[in-house]
């Protein structure tokens, strides 16, 4: 009797083929993962199939023998020429199977290493091209995993939608969503049987971890000082009201609080009690680009360290940078981040840009977004440019993929629907019972225009505070302007050219200083304003949007311990030419500043909100994104999705830069040194390597490439920290390079 005949899905560089991976294990365990992560929002059956078939090209002798033969480290990214296919075979043979379905599938399967596909020919590669390729036979393929019955679709592809447009969209997020569980499946998968000891090392955070988490948030709460004034009273009954409405049914929700009136901690407290109400899995804080968000991380961190113990704590990750830099590969995707956890704070940039991506790295956490509490913080902050895409993602996840999106708000709830804006949120419930009387009972501060304003007699201003903050609206006005201060231990520097420990360090100092009563005067970029519970007298802010100048405005006075209101001091800077991402907002706020005895009020908000969002419709959509989703029943390829074209389009913030890993301090520099030491860093060490990233336009990241080291010809890192990275402004690559800091 003949020995059967045996298919690898993967080698092990030096170990003879009796140690590979058999492709039907490979297969069947793909499969089986898949359709648990589809499965949460009824799409186990199609996760499945996507399993078994991503590699049926495997199964072909011309792919073994390259497996047999192939000296790359990383066969599926092995040099083009010698590299043999294996994705397209099974997008084929899913089309041929079931037409309709099976293009949907098609997109997944070929897209599963090299990201997903355009939908229409293109100069590139695309869907149609892969479709016709000629490919190698897998005919030993067994019939089990070959032929199998017809998919039925899943609830998400078959909701009424008012237009083809509506549905065109609605099928293509369900795509993309099957996609990361796809790879994400294949990902870990393949670290399973690579890695072994790292797989092995991944937390089991358990059942009940939210309602553990949800204990020691009350735990944490109820050891806060009683100090009953009337910022707190109300902070208390807002907290209230979010444990009252977390009860309500999943969907659309907005938490209305001003700035000061405990909008973090009772978000949370919504999130963890909603979701374990309902079923749901994990809680995602989205907070805006222009915030720190290991702020947010660290307040988290402690009282989950303090109440609940290490596991709690490590139970949330910060993700705002990938570091992902250069030429995706196998490795190099298995330690891409995938959202794993119960608890993920995350920018806007991540979160949005992630739901539009294409590549395999970006999109592995996506599905991990079903059954979830989005919380959104400052969720009217999107730009203009993409808002119609960005709500229409939001209203999908709510109506198809069991998630609660919060839209937390200090001004007003600027994205529902109304008479005059169609694109916005339907079905929304306000958490707060009555936001204009909370607003009201919480105004803390007065808002006085100073119009233009040099440096020179800012500086003289700030330095007849004894205790300000001054925020503005780009790095190099604010090391200007810091310099124009003049040295002095109470000046202090705040900018994202610092990396984030580095931040939270300064951070505690000026916590410490105004604790003391000592003079403090700290000028910061916006990334100050949210998130970063900070206490001044006095505020200076930068002409911005409205909605801007009141989260400054929450860092005035904010526990309402003065006497008299604080003072916040709006200007315009002589810098306007290098602000042009803030023309369009800082214009409205000018229209509307002088109207206003106080400009923060709901009814000023609303009409800043008018000038800015409502009355643009012709800007909703700048990028044309959602015209990229097509249903065409008169071709052989009836979904024409563009979603690379989509993924290279959409960016929130135009150049994101490029990561700059710094060894600042001695943590930082040990957990640099294991870097160097780690080939196959795993995602627990580039999770705390965030926290001593900077980020730097590409074109001055290339311009300065000879002081950084690329370890493992992908991970950047600062040669000389103690040259170029200095304690009071951060990184300086070159102190006379005022692009850099404008940038």
């Amino acid at each position: 009797m003949s020995t059967p005949k045996r298919f690898f899905a993967h080698t092990l560089p030096g170990r003879p083929p009796g140690e590979w991976e058999e492709l039907h294990d490979h297969l069947e365990a793909v499969a089986e993962r898949a359709a648990e992560f589809g499965g949460r929002f009824g799409a186990a059956a199609w996760a499945h199939r996507a399993g078994l078939w991503h590699d049926l090209g495997k199964y072909s002798q011309a792919f073994q023998d390259y497996l047999h033969h192939t000296t790359a480290a990383d066969p599926h990214v092995a040099d083009s020429a010698t590299r043999t296919d294996h994705s397209t075979a099974g997008a084929q043979h899913a089309v041929d199977e079931q037409p309709g379905a099976g293009h949907l599938l098609a997109y997944v399967i070929a897209g599963h290493h090299s990201g997903l596909l355009n939908g229409s020919r293109s100069t590139g590669a695309c869907l149609p091209k892969r479709l016709k390729k000629k490919i190698e036979p897998f005919g030993e393929a067994p019939e089990s995993l070959v032929q199998l019955p017809p998919l039925e679709p899943p609830s998400a592809l078959t909701a009424p939608r008012s237009t083809l447009a509506d549905k065109a969209f609605t099928i293509a997020f369900f795509t993309r969503m099957l996609f990361s569980c796809l790879v994400d499946a294949d990902f870990l998968e393949t670290e399973r049987f690579m890695n072994p000891d790292q797989a092995e090392r991944r937390p089991a955070w358990g059942p009940d971890v939210l309602a553990r988490m949800n204990v020691a948030l009350d735990a944490y709460i109820a050891s806060l000082p009683a100090d009953p004034t009337p910022v707190n009273q109300r902070r208390a009954e807002v907290r209230q009201a979010c444990l009252q409405a977390a009860e309500q049914a999943p969907g659309m929700f907005s938490l209305t609080v001003p700035t000061g009136g405990g909008k973090t901690l009772s978000s949370l407290a919504f999130a963890l009690r909603h979701a374990q109400r309902h079923g749901l899995e994990r809680v995602i804080y989205v907070v805006p680009f222009t915030t720190i968000i290991e702020q947010n991380a660290d307040v988290l961190r402690k009282l989950m360290r303090e109440f609940g113990g290490n596991q709690l704590e490590e139970a949330i990750v910060e993700h705002h940078s990938n570091l992902d830099v250069g030429k995706e590969t196998k490795t190099s995707r298995l330690a891409t981040e995938n959202w794993d956890a119960p608890l993920i704070v995350t920018t806007s940039v991540q979160f949005y840009e992630s739901l539009f991506a294409n590549r395999t790295s970006r999109c592995r956490k996506l599905h991990r977004l079903a059954k979830s509490v989005i919380v959104l913080d400052e969720a009217q902050t999107l730009p203009v440019d993409y808002l119609a895409p960005c709500l229409r993602a939001l209203r999908e996840l709510a109506q198809e993929y069991g998630a609660s999106p919060v839209l937390c708000t200090a001004t007003q709830p600027a994205i529902e629907q109304r008479d005059d804006f169609a694109i916005g949120l339907e079905g929304v419930r306000e958490i707060i019972p009555d936001p204009q009387s909370l607003y009201r009972s919480l105004r803390r501060v007065d808002v006085e225009y100073l119009g233009p304003l040099e440096d020179q007699s800012l500086a003289a201003r700030l330095r007849g505070e004894r205790q300000v903050l001054c925020v503005v609206n780009t790095r190099g006005h604010a090391r200007q302007l810091y310099q124009a201060l003049g040295e002095d231990e109470a000046h202090i520097h705040l900018s994202a050219l610092m990396c984030p420990q580095h931040r939270s360090a300064k951070l505690a100092a000026i916590h410490l200083r105004l604790a003391n009563g000592q003079p403090c005067r700290v000028i910061s970029t916006q990334l100050i304003e949210a998130g970063v519970d900070i206490d001044f007298p006095v505020v200076y802010r930068s002409l911005a949007g409205l909605d801007s100048i009141a989260q400054a405005a929450g860092r005035c006075n904010r526990n309402g311990k003065l006497e008299n209101k604080g003072k916040v001091y709006v200007f315009q800077s002589q810098h306007v030419r290098s602000e042009a991402y803030f023309r369009d907002t800082a214009g409205c706020a000018a229209q509307l500043l002088p109207d206003f005895e106080d400009p923060l009020a709901l009814e000023a908000i609303e009409r800043y909100f008018r000038l800015y969002y409502w009355e643009q419709s012709q800007r909703w959509d700048a990028k044309g994104i959602l015209g990229e989703f097509v249903l065409d029943a008169e071709i052989a390829l009836p979904y024409v999705f563009g979603f690379k074209d989509v993924a290279q389009r959409f960016r929130l913030i135009e150049d994101n830069g490029k990561p700059v890993i710094i060894p600042w301090g001695q943590k930082g520099a040990k957990l640099c040194e294991e870097l160097r030491q780690t080939p196959l860093p795993s995602r627990r060490l580039l999770r705390k390597l965030q926290r001593y990233t900077v980020q730097v336009p590409e074109r001055l990241w290339l311009a300065h490439s000879a002081a950084i080291d690329c370890v493992h010809d992908r991970y950047p890192l600062l040669i000389s920290p103690e040259i170029s990275y200095r304690d009071d402004i951060g990184l300086a690559l070159d102190d006379d390079s005022t692009a850099l800091l404008n940038a």
